[in-house]
C-alpha cells in the first residue's frame, strides 16, 4: 500500500478520534469558522471524507495502479483548465468538457480533498444559477453540483460549507412571483423549473440556519388567501428553501418551537388542501430529522413537537392516506387546490419523494425512549394509526390507498433500520437519552407485524414488493418476533395447502428472509428443510413461480455452504480430537435428529396462536443447536440430486423461446438459471460437486434439447468456472468428439439454410458448439492445456460448415479470444481459501467477510495465452480476409448469378467472423496507437492562436473531447512487441478489406440487404471495440446483474454487508469502469476518415434496412473518433440538398435522420459553417409531399428553430468564487494562465461576432423566401426567422419589421397567428429594453425600472393604519395605486410597492424609437380594419371560441403606439371601426371582438396621459355599461366575464373605478322577470369581488340587499347570490400583523399550534343566526306536502349554495361553531322535503361536508353532543339514520383529537341506536358500530368489545322467545321482544364484522358465533335472517385462511355452527 495513502489513513483515524467531531457538549467554538485555524484546519481540508471508504478499490486490482500523486496531478490539470474556461467565458464546450472530465475522475472512486470540493461546490452553484448563461449549459452545471453534494458525509452542513439561498430564490421567483420580478424574461435564460427544485433539495442542507429570520421577512409578507396562489407560493418556498439544520445553541430565537406555532397557524389558514398537508408534513419531517442530533433542542415523547402539534400532524397523516370512511367524501376539497396556480411548480416530484416517505421520516426521527414511559406519545399514536387502518392492508381490500399504505409501512421500517444501524455505528451522533433502545425496537416491530403478514400476500405487485422489503427490515430488527410468524404462514403454503398465489409470496418472503434465517440461531436449522419444500416450485407449468424459486435458492447459496458438516475435517474446533466428547459427536451422521426436531417445530407452529414468539437462544444450548444443524446438512446431497432432476425436467419442457429479448417468462427462466447455478455450484463441497458434474455431463452427452441450448450452456459455464481443470477434462472430449461425429457422419451444417431457423439435422451440432463455446469463456488459463485441440477444431469447423451453424462457430472463437485476453475475476467461493482448507463448522453459516480483507483470485493474460490468442486471431483473420477478397474477384469461387443466395451468405459469414474476432481481441488494441507518448508532456500547449477563417465559426471539434488521462488497466503488451505490431497491422488490413467490400457492394449488389447489414455491424465493431468490447455493453450488463443480486442484501445504514462473491464482482466491475474510462475518443487516421465517409454514404441509402444499420454504426463511430462529426456533415448536407431538389424521399429521410436526430445536430447548431445550409435545406423539405417526411420535419422543427437563438453575451458570475479557484494550484504559473485566458477570450469574442453576422445574413435571405413562397413553407420559415432576427441590441431589421407587421393581417389563418405572435414579441422586446434602461446586463439580471413604480413606507406602528389603508379603496381618488394583493394581508413589510396614477412615460432611446416609428407607419386604418374583420370571424374549432388574450395584447400595443401619435390611424378611426365591429350586437362573435377591443383599450389606458385616459374611459364606459345592462346573453356572457377579469385582475380596483362602482351599485330587481339579466350581473359582480379580493370595500349595501331577498324565485339568480355572498365573506378576512416578529410572538403566546384563524365576527354570527331563524319561520309557514315552491324551499337553496361554497373552500372553519345548534337540524329538515329533490340533494351534500371540516381540539364537544342528541331523539327515522353517517366519519377523522370520554359517549349512542324502532336505523347502527370498533385504538377496542359482548349476550339469554307462537296478530310485548333480540344479534354481528380479516380470529369470537347459532338462529323473521347472513359472511371472508382459523373453535362450537347453515360449511 502506497505510503501516501497510509499516512492519509492515519490522519483520518486521528481526525475522527479527536477532530472537530467528538464533543458536542460545548457550543461549537471558533475553530471551524476561522478560515485556516492552525494545523487541524489545513489538514482537515485535505482529507476527502469524514468516513473512510468501506471498500478499498485500488488494492484489489491485479496490477499496479497509479500513485495518489498522479491522481492529484490530473485533478489539478482538470481544475486549471476549468478555471481558464470559466474565466474566459468559454462555457460550452470548454467548461462543460472539463466538467465531464472531472466527473470521470470522480467516477473512478478517487477522492476529492475537502477544501477543493468546497470550492468546486461553490463554483458550480454559482454557474448553475449564473444570470445570462444558456439554460442547457446551466443544466449541466446543476447536475454536477448535485453530484458533488450527493452524500452528506462529503461536506458537513454548516461546518464545511454554507451556501447563499438568495440566487436560488431569485430564479424561483421568476416562476412563481412573476409580478414581483417584472414581466419580461430573456428567452435564452428560461430555466427548467424541475432543475431548480432539484437544486433546492441538494442545496437546502447548506443554507445557513441563521438566515431563517431573513427568509421569513422575505417570504411571509407575500402570504395572502385573498388571492390564494400567494399562500401556496409562500409555503412551497418555505418547504424548498428553509434550512432545517439546528442553529448554533446560543441563538435561542431560532429554536424550532419559536416558529412552529406560526407554521401551524399558516397551515390552518388553508384548510382542506392536500398540497398544504404535503408541504407541511415534508417540512416538519425534515425538522425532526435534523434536530434529532442537536442536544440543545428540547426533546420529549413527541420528539421536538408538543402533544397538540403531534396530534394535528397525525390527523393530517390520516387525511393524506385518503382512506374511505363509510359514505364520506374525501377530506380534501377539489376546488381549494385549484387555487395553487403557479405554485404547483414548487412541488417536489411525487415519484421521487412520495408522501409516505415524509410521514415515515417524521415518525421515526421523533422516536426516543421517552415514548415508552408515557401513555400518549408518538409511538402510541403510530400504533393507533396502524390499528385504525389495519383492515386496509388485507389482500381482499385493495384500492387507491393500497400503494400509499404499503409505502408508508416500508419507509417506517426502512428509516427505523437506518437510524438503528447508524446510531450503533456512531455515524449519527444522537444524544444518549434519545437513542433507540431494545424495548422501543420491540414495540415498534410488534406494531407493524400484523399488517405486514397481511401485506405480503397482497394482490398488487407493488404492495407485495414493499411488504416483502418491510418484512426483511423487521426480521432484521427482531428475528424472534418475525420469523416464527413467517414460518407459520410459509410451511402450509409450501406444502401446497393453499392457492398458488400464496405459495409465490411465501417463496419470495423466504428469499428476503434467507440472510437473517441463515445467521440466526435455531432458525438456521429450518433452512435445509424449507429449501427442500421449495423444490416443487421449479415447474415448467408456472414459470413465474420457477423464477422466484430459483432466485430464492440463489440467495441461500450465497450464505450457506453446501457441505455435509458431519463429514467435514474436525479441525481445531475448541477441543482436540483425543477429547472424550468426540465419539458422542460422531453419532448423528444421518438426518434423523434434524427430521425429528423439524417435525416437532412445525407441529408447534401449527398449534400456536398468531402472536407467536420463539426465542431459540433460551430454548436450545449451543451444542444441541449445532448438532441439529449438522444433522440437517446430511440431506443436502439428496437436495442436489432432486434439484438437478427438476431442472432437467424443466429444460426438457421449456416452450420454444419465440424471440430473443422479448421479456417473456421463458426467457426470464433461462436468465435466472445461470444466476442461480453459479453460486450453487460454488458453495458445494468437493464430493457434491463431483455428483453435480457427473449428472450434468451425462445429461449433455445423451440429450439434445434445442430450446434449452442457452440455459444448458450457461450451466456448463458455471461448472467450468468453479473448477476448470476437473470440468474441462470431463466435458471437452465429449463435445469435441460430438462435433466431429455430427459433421463427418451426419453431414450437419453442410448446406446453406434460409432464415434463422436451425434445421433438425444441424441441431445436435449447434448444441455441441454452443456448449463448447460457453465452456471456454471466463474460465481462466485452464484452456491452455487444450490449446491444440481447440485450435484444430476451430479451423476444421470453419472449413466444413455452411449456413446458420457458422455463426455459432464464430461465436466460439470470439469466446475463446475473450477468455485468453481479458482480465477478470475467477473466484466464486463464499469463503476465503484458508478457511476452506481448515474445514467448515456450524459457525461458518451465514457469516459474511469483511470487505477490507478479501483476497481475490484474478485472471491476467499470461504471455503464453497472448501468443495463443494472437495465433488464433491471425489464422482466422487471414482466412476470412482472403475468402472475402476471393469473393470480390470477377470469377469468385461461388457464382454471383443473382438467383441463389450462396454468394451473399458466404460474404455475410466471413463478415460476422471478422466482427466477432475483432471484438474478441479488442482488449489488446491500444487506444493510443499512433500517439507519440512524449508529445503529451506539455499539457498547457492548448492551441489558441491558429485559426483560419472558416474554423472560427465552429468548434475546433477535437477541443470538445480532448482525450485526457489514461489510467493503468493491466494492458498485457509492450509497444515494441511483435505481437503488438502484428495485431495492429491485421486490424488495418481488416479495415481496408471492409472498405473494398463496401465499394464493391455499392456498385454491384446495392440491394443485398443482409450483406450490407453484416458489413456495417462489422464497421461498428471495428470502430468502437478498441480497448474494451464496447459493442457488448459489458459494463452496463455486469453492473446491472450485480445490482440485481445485491438487492436482497442491502439494509439502510449498513455499508456493503454482502457475501464474498458479490464483493469480488464489485472489484471486477471497478476494473471494467477503468477500462471504459480509458476507451476515450482517439485521433483520426486516414483509414478512419475513409470508413466514416462510407458510412455517411450509406446512411442515405435507398433501402430502409441498410439506412438504419448504417446510421446506428455511424452514430457509434463518430463518438469514438476525434473530429469525425465535421467530417461527415458536409457529405450528408450535400445529399440532403440534392435529394430535396429531386424529391428523392428515402434519401431525404435518411439525411434528416442522420443530421437532426442524432449527436450531429448539436455539432451543427454550434458550427455555423453548416447551420445556414441545413436551415435552408430544412425549409425546402417542407414542400415534400409525403406524410412520413412531413412528420420527421415537424419533429425536428424545435431543434432547428433553437439553432437561431441568440448566443449568451454576458454571463454574470461572482468574481470571488471564481478567483478562489485560482489558488488551487501553484501560483508560479499565474501570468501564463492570465495570458492564455486573454487569448481564449478574444478568440471566443471573434467567433461570436462572426456567427452573429452569419445569422443576420441568413435571416435576410429567409425573409425574401417568406414573401413569395407557399404558406406551408412560409410557416416554417417564419418561426426560424423570428428567432434569428430579434436581438436585444438592434431589435430587428427593417425587412423583418415589415414582414411581421404586414403578416399579422395575412389572409392565411395559421400564418396570421404566427406573425401576430412575433409582433407581440417585438413589442415586448422594445418595452423590455426601455424598462431595463437599454443595458443588456441589467436585462440579464432582471433589474427593471418602471417609471410609475414607487416604494411607499408603511406606517405599521399606527394601530389604525390597516383600517385607513383599506378605507382608501372605497374612494375613487388615490395618491398611488396598490396593484398587488399581498401587502399587509398577513404581515406588513416596512415598505410596499405602489404605482403613481400619472406617471412619466417610458423613455425610449433612438433604436427603440426607430423601430416604433417603422411599425407605426404600417398601422393605418386599413390595417386595423382588416385585423378587426378577422377578429370577428367565427373561429375554426370550438375550443378557440373564447376571449383571446393574444388579440387583446396585440391591440394593447398597437393602441399604445396610436396614442403616442406614431400610427397613421387615429382614435377617431378606431371608434368608427369598433362601431362597425359591434354593429347590432346580435351575433356572439361581434361580442367577442368588441370585448377584446375594449379590453385592449382599457388595458393601455393606465399608461396614457390623463387627458387621453379620460377620453378612452368616456368612449368605452357607456358602451360597456349598455352591454352589461341589456346586451348579455348566455352565449356571450363568458367573453365579458373574461374581459372584466382582464381589466381588473391584479390591479387596484380604483384603476377601473367607473366599472367597479357601477357593478357595486347593483340591486336586485324583484319585479324583473329576466332571470338571466339579473344573474349575469351578479356573476360579473362576483368576478369583480374575487379580482379585487380584500381591497373590495363596497360590500355592505350589496350584502344587505341579498340577505333581504334570499327567497328569490329564479334558480340562476339564487345560485349567483349564494356564491357571491360566500365570496364577499371570504374576502373580508385578513390578519395584518405589523411585522413578522409580532406575528410569531402572537402565535407562540397563544398555544403551540398558533391562533385559530377565521373566528367569525359578531356581525357574521348575527347574520347567520338571523338567516336560520327566518328559515325556521318560513318552514313552519309551509304546509306539509306543498308541491309548489315556497319561500322556505327557495331561500333554503340560496343558503345551501352559500354554505356549500364556503365549506368546500379553505375558510370553512369560520362556520364550525354554528354546526351543532344552528345548521344540523335545519339541514336534516331540508332533507325531509320530498317535494323538492334539488333541495334534498343539496342539503345532503352540505351535511356530508360537516364532519370533514377540521375542528380544533375541544371544539368538537358541542358537535358530538348535537349528533348524539339528534340520533337519540329525532322523531323522523331518516334523520336518525343520516346522523349515523356523520358519527362514523367524525370518529375516524378525529381519532387523534378526541378525548376518550367523547369516544365512549359516541359508542354508547350508537349501541343504543341498535334498538331503534326502525329496521334501517338498526342496520345502519350495526355497520357504524363495527366500523368504529375497527378503527379504535387497541385499549379502547378491547374494553368496548367486552362491554358490548356481555350486554348483548345477557339480553339474548334474558329474553328468550316464548315456547309457542300464539296465532293472530303479534302483541306489542312480542314486538318489543323481537326488537330486543334483534338489537342483541346485530350487536354481536357488529363485533364479528369488525374483524373480517383477523386470522386466526380473536379468542372471544368463536364463543360469540356459537351463542348466535345456539340462541337466535332458529328465530323466525328478521332475527333469524340476520343471524344466518352474519354466519355466512364470516365464512365467506375466511375462505383463504380457513385451515388456520378452524383451529380456534372447539368441536362442539363447530357442530353448533353446522346446524345453522344447511351446507356443512364449517367442517
Amino acid at each position: 500500500m502506497a505510503v501516501g495513502e497510509r499516512i492519509s489513513q492515519l490522519m483520518g483515524a486521528l481526525d475522527s478520534a479527536s477532530g472537530p467531531d467528538t464533543s458536542r457538549a460545548t457550543s461549537p467554538g471558533g475553530d471551524w469558522r476561522v478560515a485556516n485555524g492552525g494545523a487541524t484546519g489545513a489538514d482537515y481540508d485535505k482529507l476527502a471524507r469524514s468516513r473512510p471508504r468501506t471498500f478499498p478499490y485500488f488494492e484489489y486490482l491485479p496490477y499496479e495502479t497509479e500513485t495518489s500523486d498522479e491522481r492529484d496531478e490530473s485533478l489539478e490539470t482538470c481544475l486549471k483548465h476549468l478555471f481558464i474556461a470559466v474565466a474566459a467565458g468559454d462555457f460550452a464546450p470548454g467548461a462543460v468538457h472539463w466538467t465531464r472530465e472531472l466527473r470521470g475522475w470522480l467516477s473512478l472512486k478517487f477522492d476529492l480533498p475537502r477544501g477543493t470540493r468546497k470550492k468546486l461546490v461553490k463554483l458550480y452553484y454559482e454557474l448553475a444559477l449564473a444570470p445570462g448563461l444558456d439554460y442547457l449549459v446551466a443544466e449541466r452545471f446543476a447536475s454536477m453540483f448535485m453530484v458533488l453534494t450527493k452524500r452528506k458525509h462529503y461536506l458537513r452542513p454548516g461546518k464545511d460549507l454554507i451556501l447563499d439561498w438568495r440566487p436560488l430564490y431569485r430564479e424561483l421567483k421568476l416562476f412563481v412571483l412573476p409580478s414581483e420580478s417584472g414581466g419580461s424574461h430573456p428567452p435564452n435564460v428560461k430555466r427548467n423549473i424541475r432543475t431548480l427544485t432539484k437544486l433546492c433539495t441538494f442545496a437546502q442542507l447548506y443554507f445557513d440556519p441563521q438566515d431563517i429570520p431573513a427568509m421569513f421577512d422575505e417570504f411571509l409578507p407575500f402570504f395572502s388567501t385573498s388571492f390564494s396562489e400567494n399562500a401556496y407560493v409562500v409555503v412551497g418556498l418555505l418547504n424548498l428553501l428553509l434550512p432545517t439544520n439546528p442553529a448554533p445553541a446560543d441563538r435561542v430565537d431560532l429554536l424550532p418551537q419559536e416558529y412552529l406555532p406560526t407554521f401551524f397557524h399558516l397551515w390552518s389558514l388553508v384548510n382542506r388542501s392536500k398540497l398544504f398537508d404535503i408541504h407541511f408534513v415534508d417540512i416538519v419531517s425534515r425538522l425532526a430529522r435534523d434536530s434529532l442530533p442537536a442536544g440543545h433542542i428540547g426533546f420529549s415523547q413527541h420528539g421536538i413537537f408538543t402533544s397538540e402539534q403531534s396530534s394535528l400532524i397525525f390527523t393530517a397523516v390520516l387525511r393524506l392516506l385518503e382512506i374511505p370512511v363509510g359514505q364520506a367524501t374525501s377530506p380534501y376539497s377539489a376546488t381549494v387546490d385549484l387555487g395553487a396556480g403557479l405554485a404547483v411548480m414548487l412541488d417536489r416530484d411525487q415519484r421521487k419523494h412520495p408522501i409516505a416517505h415524509h410521514i415515515a421520516r417524521w415518525i421515526v426521527m421523533s422516536l426516543s425512549p421517552a415514548c415508552l414511559e408515557h401513555e400518549d406519545s408518538i409511538l402510541s399514536k403510530l400504533e393507533g394509526l396502524v390499528q385504525a387502518v389495519e383492515t386496509f392492508f388485507h389482500p381482499s381490500n385493495s384500492g387507491s390507498w393500497t400503494k400509499t399504505l404499503s409505502q408508508l409501512v416500508f419507509y417506517l421500517a426502512d428509516f427505523f433500520v437506518m437510524r438503528w444501524n447508524r446510531e450503533h455505528s456512531n455515524e449519527m451522533e444522537v444524544p444518549e437519552a434519545r437513542r433507540l433502545t431494545d424495548a422501543l425496537k420491540r414495540r415498534f416491530v410488534l406494531c407493524l407485524r400484523d399488517v405486514i403478514f397481511m401485506g405480503i400476500f397482497a394482490k398488487s405487485g407493488t404492495m407485495m414488493s414493499y411488504s416483502l422489503s418491510t418484512l426483511q427490515c423487521l426480521a432484521y430488527l427482531e428475528p424472534n418476533l418475525i420469523l416464527p410468524g413467517a414460518l407459520q404462514r410459509i410451511y402450509p403454503a409450501m406444502q401446497g395447502l393453499v392457492e398458488v398465489h400464496r405459495t409465490i409470496s411465501s417463496i419470495r418472503s423466504l428469499h428476503m428472509l434467507s440472510k437473517i434465517m441463515a445467521r440466526t440461531k435455531g432458525f438456521r436449522c429450518h433452512v435445509t428443510t424449507v429449501l427442500g419444500l421449495a423444490l416443487p416450485g421449479i415447474d415448467a407449468n408456472d414459470l413465474e413461480k420457477t423464477v422466484q424459486t430459483l432466485s430464492y435458492i440463489q440467495g441461500v447459496c450465497y450464505l450457506v455452504p453446501f457441505h455435509d458438516l458431519t463429514q467435514e475435517k474436525k479441525g481445531d474446533n475448541g477441543h482436540s480430537p483425543s477429547d472424550s466428547e468426540t465419539p458422542a459427536e460422531e453419532i448423528d451422521t444421518d438426518t434423523g435428529l434434524a427430521m425429528r426436531w423439524i417435525t416437532q417445530q412445525v407441529e408447534r407452529l401449527e398449534s400456536a396462536g398468531s402472536d407467536l414468539e420463539i426465542d431459540y437462544d433460551k430454548e436450545l444450548s449451543d451444542h444441541e443447536e449445532q448438532m441439529i444443524l449438522r444433522s440437517s446438512t446430511t440431506g443436502l446431497s439428496e437436495f442436489l440430486i432432486s434439484f438437478l432432476g427438476r431442472v432437467f425436467t424443466l429444460l426438457e419442457n421449456l416452450p420454444d423461446a419465440s424471440r430473443v429479448r422479448s421479456g417473456s417468462p421463458e426467457e426470464n427462466v433461462v436468465n435466472t438459471l445461470p444466476a442461480c447455478f453459479t453460486p450453487l455450484l460454488s458453495s458445494l463441497s468437493p464430493e457434491l460437486f463431483d455428483i453435480a458434474l457427473d449428472k450434468i455431463a451425462n445429461f449433455i452427452t445423451n440429450h439434445v434439447i434445442h430450446q434449452a441450448r442457452d440455459a444448458m450452456a450457461f450451466i456448463c459455464n458455471g461448472l467450468v468456472k468453479i473448477n476448470p481443470e476437473k470440468s474441462l477434462k470431463r466435458l471437452l472430449p465429449h463435445l469435441l468428439a460430438g462435433i466431429r461425429t455430427e459433421i463427418d457422419d451426419n453431414g450437419a451444417g453442410s448446406t446453406r439454410t434460409t432464415g434463422s431457423e436451425v434445421l433438425p439435422r444441424d441441431r445436435a451440432l449447434v448444441w455441441n458448439i454452443s456448449l463448447l463455446s460457453m465452456c471456454v469463456v471466463h474460465v481462466g488459463d485452464a484452456v491452455l492445456a487444450w490449446k491444440e485441440e481447440l485450435f484444430e477444431i476451430a479451423e476444421y469447423m470453419q472449413a466444413k460448415c455452411r449456413g446458420v451453424p457458422t455463426v455459432h462457430v464464430s461465436n466460439f472463437i470470439h469466446h475463446l479470444l475473450l477468455n485468453l485476453t481479458v482480465t477478470y475475476t475467477i473466484d466464486y467461493s463464499i469463503y476465503q481459501k484458508d478457511e476452506l482448507e481448515k474445514g467448515l463448522t456450524a459457525s461458518s453459516w451465514g457469516r459474511l467477510v469483511d470487505p477490507k480483507t478479501v483476497s481475490i483470485a484474478w485472471h491476467s493474460p499470461s504471455a503464453e495465452e497472448v501468443d495463443f490468442a494472437v495465433k488464433l486471431f491471425e489464422s482466422q483473420c487471414k482466412s476470412a480476409v482472403n475468402g472475402l477478397l476471393a469473393l470480390l474477384q470477377p470469377d469468385p469461387p461461388i457464382k454471383r448469378d443473382g438467383t441463389g443466395k450462396e454468394w451473399s451468405d458466404e460474404v455475410s459469414r466471413n463478415l460476422v467472423l471478422l466482427r466477432l474476432i475483432i471484438s474478441g481481441i479488442s482488449v489488446l488494441f491500444d487506444t493510443r496507437i499512433g500517439v507519440d507518448e512524449n508529445a503529451e508532456s506539455d499539457s498547457d500547449s492548448m492551441d489558441v492562436d491558429d485559426e483560419d477563417d472558416d474554423a472560427g465559426l465552429g468548434e475546433a471539434e477535437d477541443e470538445e473531447v480532448k482525450p485526457t488521462f489514461q489510467w493503468p488497466t493491466g494492458y498485457p503488451l509492450q509497444r515494441d512487441d511483435k505481437n503488438y505490431k502484428l495485431i495492429h497491422d491485421l486490424r488495418q488490413q481488416v479495415g481496408e478489406t471492409l472498405h473494398r467490400i463496401h465499394q464493391f457492394l455499392i456498385s454491384k449488389q446495392e440491394d443485398d440487404v443482409p450483406c450490407f447489414n453484416s458489413l456495417y455491424n462489422a464497421y461498428r465493431s471495428w470502430f468502437i471495440d478498441v480497448g474494451i468490447e464496447r459493442s457488448a455493453h459489458v459494463l452496463d450488463r455486469v453492473g446491472r446483474l450485480l445490482n440485481a443480486d445485491a438487492a436482497p442484501f442491502k439494509f439502510s445504514g449498513l455499508r456493503k454487508e454482502y457475501p464474498r462473491p458479490l464483493l469480488i464482482r464489485r472489484a471486477n466491475v471497478y476494473h471494467l469502469q477503468r477500462l471504459r474510462h480509458n476507451a476515450n475518443p482517439r485521433p483520426m487516421t486516414p483509414l478512419d476518415s475513409q470508413l466514416l465517409l462510407d458510412l455517411a454514404e450509406s446512411s442515405v441509402s435507398l433501402y430502409t434496412e441498410i439506412r438504419r444499420t448504417a446510421q446506428t454504426a455511424n452514430e457509434s463511430a463518430v463518438k469514438c473518433i476525434l473530429g469525425a462529426r465535421p467530417l461527415v456533415i458536409p457529405s450528408l448536407l450535400d445529399t440532403l440538398t440534392k435529394a430535396v431538389a429531386t424529391s428523392d424521399y428515402p434519401r431525404i429521410k435518411g439525411a434528416m435522420f442522420s443530421l437532426l436526430f442524432g449527436s450531429l445536430a448539436k455539432t451543427i447548431s454550434r458550427d455555423w459553417r453548416f447551420t445556414p445550409r441545413l436551415i435552408k435545406a430544412f425549409i425546402e423539405v417542407t414542400g415534400a409531399d409525403k406524410p412520413s417526411v412531413q412528420k420527421l420535419a415537424t419533429n425536428a422543427t424545435f431543434q432547428v428553430v433553437d439553432m437561431g437563438k441568440a448566443m449568451e453575451r454576458v454571463v454574470i458570475l461572482d468574481k470571488d468564487v471564481v478567483e478562489a479557484f485560482a489558488y488551487v494550484w501553484s501560483s508560479g504559473s499565474g501570468d501564463a494562465v492570465q495570458l492564455k485566458i486573454g487569448k481564449l477570450r478574444d478568440k471566443i469574442k471573434k467567433k461570436r461576432s462572426r456567427i452573429e453576422g452569419k445569422k443576420s445574413a441568413l435571416s435576410k435571405e429567409l425573409i425574401e423566401i417568406s414573401q413569395t413562397a407557399h404558406w406551408k413553407k412560409v410557416s416554417r420559415t417564419a418561426a426560424i426567422v423570428v428567432n434569428l432576427g430579434m436581438r436585444y441590441d438592434t431589435i430587428a431589421s427593417d425587412e423583418m419589421i415589415d414582414l411581421i407587421t404586414r403578416g399579422s393581417i395575412d389572409p392565411h389563418p395559421s400564418l396570421r397567428g404566427l406573425y401576430a405572435g412575433a409582433l407581440v414579441g417585438l413589442f415586448s422586446v422594445i418595452q423590455t429594453r426601455a424598462i431595463t434602461g437599454h443595458s443588456y446586463e441589467k436585462y440579464v439580471l432582471g433589474e427593471e425600472e418602471l417609471p410609475d413604480k414607487i416604494t411607499v413606507n408603511t406606517k405599521t406602528d399606527d394601530p389604525n393604519w390597516t383600517g385607513e389603508y383599506l378605507d382608501s379603496f372605497a374612494k375613487p381618488e388615490a395618491k398611488y395605486y396598490v396593484d398587488f394583493d399581498y401587502p399587509g394581508w398577513l404581515v406588513w413589510n416596512k415598505t410596499m410597492p405602489a404605482f403613481l396614477p400619472n406617471a412619466p412615460s417610458l423613455v425610449y432611446d433612438n433604436v427603440e424609437t426607430d423601430v416604433r416609428k417603422k411599425i407605426g407607419k404600417l398601422l393605418d386604418r386599413h390595417w386595423f380594419s382588416t385585423y378587426f374583420a378577422y377578429m370577428k370571424q367565427e373561429p375554426r374549432d370550438s375550443g378557440a371560441d373564447r376571449f383571446r388574450m393574444s388579440s387583446a395584447m396585440m391591440l394593447t400595443h398597437a393602441f399604445e403606439l396610436m396614442f403616442g401619435d406614431l400610427t397613421l390611424a387615429n382614435f377617431e378611426d378606431i371608434k368608427d371601426l369598433t362601431q362597425s365591429v359591434y354593429a347590432d350586437g346580435s351575433d356572439k362573435h361581434q361580442h367577442r371582438a368588441t370585448a377584446e377591443i375594449m379590453g385592449a383599450l382599457l388595458s393601455c389606458a393606465p399608461d396614457l396621459r390623463p387627458e387621453q385616459r379620460q377620453e378612452v374611459w368616456e368612449y368605452a364606459f357607456p358602451i360597456i355599461r349598455g352591454i352589461f345592462k341589456d346586451g348579455l346573453t348566455p352565449e356571450n356572457s363568458s367573453y365579458w366575464t373574461t374581459f372584466l377579469h382582464v381589466v381588473l385582475q391584479a390591479k387596484d380596483p380604483r384603476r377601473g373605478w367607473p366599472l367597479v362602482d357601477w357593478l357595486a351599485s347593483f340591486r336586485l330587481d324583484m319585479d324583473s322577470n329576466a332571470a338571466f339579466k339579473e344573474s349575469s350581473k351578479i356573476h360579473l359582480l362576483q368576478q369583480c369581488i374575487c379580482d379585487a379580493g380584500w381591497h373590495f370595500r363596497l360590500e355592505e349595501p350589496i350584502l344587505e340587499d341579498f340577505m333581504k331577498h334570499l327567497d328569490h324565485p329564479y334558480k340562476g339568480v339564487r345560485e349567483a347570490m349564494g356564491q357571491t355572498i360566500a365570496s364577499i365573506h371570504r374576502t373580508r378576512y385578513h390578519e395584518s400583523y405589523k411585522n413578522v416578529p409580532t406575528l410569531m410572538k402572537a402565535q407562540k403566546d397563544v398555544s403551540s399550534i398558533g391562533i385559530r384563524p377565521y373566528e367569525p365576527s359578531e356581525e357574521y354570527a348575527v347574520a347567520i343566526t338571523e338567516t336560520f331563524e327566518r328559515l325556521e319561520e318560513w318552514r313552519k309557514e309551509r304546509p306539509a306536502g306543498q308541491q309548489t315552491p315556497s319561500s322556505y324551499t327557495q331561500a333554503g337553496k340560496t343558503v345551501l349554495l352559500w354554505l356549500d361554497t364556503t365549506l368546500s373552500s379553505y375558510e370553512c372553519i369560520q362556520l364550525v361553531k354554528f354546526f351543532p345548534n344552528i345548521f344540523m337540524e335545519q339541514l336534516l329538515h331540508m332533507m325531509d322535503i320530498k317535494e323538492d329533490p334539488e333541495l334534498q340533494s343539496l342539503a345532503y351534500h352540505v351535511f356530508r361536508h360537516l364532519p370533514n371540516i377540521p375542528h380544533r381540539e375541544g371544539e368538537d364537544e358541542e358537535f358530538i353532543a348535537a349528533l348524539i342528541r339528534i340520533g337519540r331523539n329525532a322523531t323522523s327515522w331518516h334523520q336518525r339514520l343520516r346522523i349515523l353517517i356523520n358519527i362514523q366519519v367524525i370518529y375516524f377523522r378525529r381519532l387523534f383529537l378526541m378525548s376518550e370520554k367523547q369516544q365512549r359517549v359516541l359508542f354508547d349512542c350508537v349501541s343504543a341506536m341498535l334498538g331503534d324502532a326502525q329496521l334501517e336505523v338498526r342496520m345502519g347502527a350495526a355497520t357504524t358500530l363495527s366500523g368504529m370498533i375497527r378503527c379504535s385504538p387497541l385499549a379502547l377496542r378491547d374494553k368496548m368489545v367486552a362491554a358490548i359482548k356481555t350486554s348483548c349476550t345477557t339480553s339474548l339469554t334474558k329474553n328468550p322467545l316464548p315456547k309457542r307462537r300464539i296465532p293472530g296478530t303479534p302483541t306489542p310485548e312480542h314486538n318489543k321482544l323481537i326488537l330486543v333480540r334483534h338489537a342483541a344479534v346485530l350487536g354481536l354481528g357488529a363485533l364479528i364484522q369488525a374483524f373480517p380479516y383477523t386470522s386466526p380470529p380473536p379468542a372471544w369470537l368463536p364463543d360469540v358465533l356459537a351463542t348466535l347459532a345456539r340462541k337466535a338462529a332458529s328465530d323466525s323473521g328478521m332475527v333469524g335472517k340476520s343471524v344466518k347472513s352474519i354466519l355466512a359472511d364470516f365464512k365467506k371472508t375466511r375462505q383463504d385462511t380457513w385451515h388456520v382459523d378452524v383451529k380456534a373453535f372447539e368441536q362442539e362450537q363447530l357442530e353448533d355452527l353446522e346446524g345453522v347453515l344447511w351446507k356443512s360449511y364449517f367442517a
